[in-house]
């Protein structure tokens, strides 16, 4: 549905840290990196992710992006924590939004809930 998702952060740096370490396990990468902001994308899609710089905080945003599969659910969360993130629920089942949801939750840098999420099953 979207091709394009545009947020500002306060602290463009460690945002910027934050992103390219915490979605790795997509492949994500910078496509565009100008002075007022950044565009981060798979190597595969044109969907994208640009983190724009801003004087203060906004509200926070919950972003949730697509694992292809439960490990990288897994490896965004173990890779986002040691970017800095804090913990807003480990990698797991959620049944009470369908049978194989399975997702992580952290709060990133600007305090944006980050949400990586599996609707397959385990293989």
């Amino acid at each position: 549905m979207f091709d394009h998702i545009v947020f500002g952060v306060s602290d463009f740096e460690k945002s910027r840290a934050f992103f390219l370490k915490a979605l790795a396990p997509l492949g994500v990468a910078v496509v565009s990196d100008r002075p007022l902001g950044v565009e981060l994308c798979r190597p595969d899609s044109n969907t994208s992710l640009c983190i724009r710089r801003i004087e203060k905080k906004t509200e926070p945003l919950h972003l949730a992006f697509a694992a292809e599969n439960r490990q990288q659910v897994r490896d965004f969360y173990r890779a986002a924590l040691q970017a800095g993130a804090l913990d807003n629920g480990p990698p797991g089942l959620h049944p009470q939004y369908h049978v194989n949801y399975y997702a992580a939750f952290v709060i990133g840098p600007d305090g944006h809930n980050v949400e990586m999420v599996c609707h397959e099953s385990e293989t």
